[in-house]
């Protein structure tokens, strides 16, 4: 199954391979996050609801289809396939933003987009599963997080140097972030599917009655990592809040953005050894204080007595993401069937989406009737509760 795994490093082929598609996607993303909203408010005159609206819908379609289409592939037991067509789809979505003279192909071209992300995500995690051993899962889904946060690192440096020599052209910016996205594109295709072994259940019966969600072989213990993550992320509102609480303290554009690249790089640096650190401690201590990390930083955003506290905070923030966003995979991983992880895994994306959506609803209510800091400590308080119901289950043997 584990086939060309290099023994020191329990890296396999497929997991670099899977890792340098999403650094070269996350480039392309990334280039396009800071540059698309200011597009579409100085260049379209787009108010700031529509541009509420395309981001809000689009990432609740991307949370929904990742169920769906994690479901699929375990009921096909083919992952590359949904991977390449994910992929396609997100590359395909950047030419409409060449095209765009409304704000309608600017939403046109992030529901493909998102469409994709949705085709993608399960079943590329569930092939990233497969092709781990299980002593080194955590470090696995640590370096695939790596991989793509690195991306999220040169996208929006790269995207501001392009912005500064070409005086601020936006569709310079939209056609070079198509090359990145097609090499990801390209990449799938040296990708290998992992076949089920032959006494598995789901290599003797690959189909079930249930086409879209089967949830009858979820563990209890699945539930209720479920359910403590739902929790924390219906305070876990979009970037965006603390890149906008920056400025509230001073900061220009530019630095805000040079900010969150920070946190990025940050997460980058430390995501794998936080994926080998759960790997040896457990994945719900690590989760734990990646959640209190998390809690911190909010705190912080909203207390913080001066501006130089934002460049430390925004850096802490880059260790809560690497203790948890691929912990939390390799916690799944840990508690599903093989034949069954696409489907946990999209479930998972699909209630921490519709929570994530929640959160910037609330988020952005607390901010306008209230004050920012207000928000910000709802946030803290929901993480600091998650943390302590993660530290409930300690004594649960099957519990990551």
């Amino acid at each position: 199954m584990h086939s060309r795994i290099n023994s020191l490093t329990g890296l396999s082929r497929n997991v670099i391979l899977l890792g340098l598609v999403s650094l070269f996607q996350d480039l392309s993303s990334e280039m396009l996050y800071p540059v698309v909203p200011m597009f579409l408010a100085t260049v379209l005159g787009a108010p700031m609801t529509v541009i509420g609206l395309i981001e809000g819908f689009a990432e609740f379609t991307a949370a929904i289809l990742k169920a769906i289409f994690g479901r699929l592939s375990d009921r096909f037991q083919r992952r590359r396939a949904f991977i390449t067509l994910g992929y396609g789809l997100s590359a395909m979505s950047r030419p409409l933003l060449l095209l765009a003279n409304s704000w309608g192909f600017v939403l046109a071209s992030r529901l493909v987009d998102r469409l994709g992300k949705g085709v993608r995500t399960s079943p590329r995690d569930a092939l990233l599963a497969a092709s781990a051993p299980a002593e080194h899962r955590g470090k696995v889904f640590g370096v695939h997080r790596a991989m793509d946060t690195i991306g999220a690192v040169l996208g929006p440096l790269l995207a501001i140097w392009l912005l500064a020599i070409t005086d601020s052209d936006y569709r310079f910016v939209f056609l070079i972030a198509i090359i990145p996205t097609a090499l990801a594109f390209l990449l799938t295709f040296f990708v290998k599917e992992i076949k089920p072994a032959l006494n598995s259940p789901s290599a003797r019966s690959p189909k079930t009655d249930h086409w879209l969600l089967n949830t009858e072989n979820f563990s209890p213990a699945y539930w209720k990592f479920l359910a403590i993550n739902f929790i924390f992320f219906l305070g876990n509102s979009s970037d965006v809040f603390l890149i906008l609480r920056a400025k509230d303290f001073g900061l220009s554009s530019a630095a805000a953005i040079l900010a969150y690249v920070i946190y990025n790089l940050t997460f980058a640096l430390s995501a794998a050894p936080a994926g080998i650190l759960s790997d040896r401690l457990g994945r719900r201590r690590v989760m734990q204080w990646g959640f209190l990390i998390f809690a911190g930083v909010y705190a912080g955003f909203a207390l913080a007595p001066s501006t130089f506290l934002i460049w430390p905070l925004f850096a802490l923030y880059g260790f809560y993401a690497a203790m948890t966003e691929g912990v939390s995979k390799a916690a799944i991983i840990d508690l599903i069937a093989p034949e069954h992880r696409g489907s946990a895994i999209g479930v998972f994306y699909m209630m921490t989406g519709v929570a994530a959506l929640i959160a910037n609803v609330l988020a952005g209510w607390l901010w306008k009737e209230f004050s920012a800091p207000v928000a910000l400590i709802f946030s803290a308080a929901l993480a600091l509760f998650a943390g302590v119901f993660l530290f409930a289950r300690k004594n649960e043997s099957n519990f990551p």
